[in-house]
């Protein structure tokens, strides 16, 4: 059979596509997998129309995180050409317009809700606040230390509270802790790595001129004790997982990740992409799949 020839205005528009998809960040979306933190421990996994419910709200998610993307590559873009890896973004590469960029990032953050008033106003309501929020991060709190990580990992508890709303359970406490204190080590793992990293550092993000490595190691630290302590006190004081206090067997799995991250970050050199780190690095992706499987068995399968 003859092959089909494109036309130059069809390759010119599949390129543009592929252009928009990258300044979409979708390597950047496991992030919104914190959604299905409801599903998981809300007991309502083996559900499908909860399943159903809560993989809408991450997708809605999804869109929602990549509007403000487009919108903080835009305020960021001549930042951004300082940064050996962010030059390459479609909008500080100039590949995208700062006007179109714009208009695709407000429309994402439209449609977005739109998707979350379909499933419920409560879940719209948690969806204002997430956007308030990065409205917020992007017009002055990214450039404040240490609230521009707390704002970071704000948006992770809303994407979690988001989870639970969408697929109508209730969540513990200390797992919303436990989160809240997982994104700060991170979002303080990530500030150390381009200190030490950039060497124009303050050229690239105004507020590294006010973090030192000393501040940031004791950050670090503070936080990943944190995490282990709340996730420990959920294991057996939830009262999702109250079951014989079984899910407590998955601490040393959550100590090893942790571990794994920070020898990473400190021996590695590494912590700049977490979301690559844990799929690049196989010790942190067999920890993550480890404490995945025996938690399902354990809230499942386990008599």
């Amino acid at each position: 059979m003859p092959e089909t020839a494109t036309t130059p205005r069809q390759d010119a528009v599949s390129s543009w596509a592929v252009t928009v998809a990258r300044a979409m960040r979708p390597a950047q979306w496991p992030k919104n997998g914190v959604v299905f933190a409801g599903l998981v421990f809300g007991g309502k996994l083996l559900q499908p129309a909860a399943v159903a419910s809560a993989t809408l709200a991450a997708l809605a998610f999804c869109l929602l995180s990549s509007g403000f993307y487009f919108i903080n590559d835009v305020r960021d873009r001549d930042a951004d050409r300082l940064h050996p890896v962010k030059r390459l973004r479609p909008i500080p590469a100039g590949e995208l317009t700062p006007q179109t960029a714009t208009f695709l990032g407000v429309t994402l953050v439209l449609v977005s809700m739109a998707a979350s008033a379909l499933l419920s106003w409560n879940l719209l309501l948690v969806f204002v606040a997430y956007a308030g929020l990065m409205s917020a991060y992007n017009l002055g709190l990214k450039e404040i230390a240490i609230l521009d990580v707390f704002a970071i990992a704000g948006g992770f508890v809303l994407r979690a509270v988001g989870g639970t709303i969408a697929v109508d359970v209730s969540i513990s406490p200390w797992l919303l802790v436990c989160t809240m204190l997982l994104a700060l080590l991170i979002g303080f793992g990530k500030r150390r790595h381009e200190l030490v990293a950039l060497e124009n550092a303050r050229g690239h993000r105004r507020n590294l001129g006010v973090y030192n490595q000393t501040m940031l190691d004791q950050s670090v630290a503070v936080a990943a004790a944190g995490t282990l302590i709340a996730y420990a006190v959920y294991t057996f004081d939830s009262e999702s997982a109250q079951y014989h206090h079984r899910m407590m067997l998955t601490v040393p799995i959550v100590a090893y990740g942790v571990f794994r991250y920070l020898y990473l970050l400190y021996l590695g050199g590494q912590g700049g992409a977490p979301e690559t780190m844990l799929v690049t690095d196989r010790p942190l992706l067999a920890s993550a799949a480890a404490w995945a499987i025996v938690s399902a068995i354990l809230f499942y399968f386990a008599g």
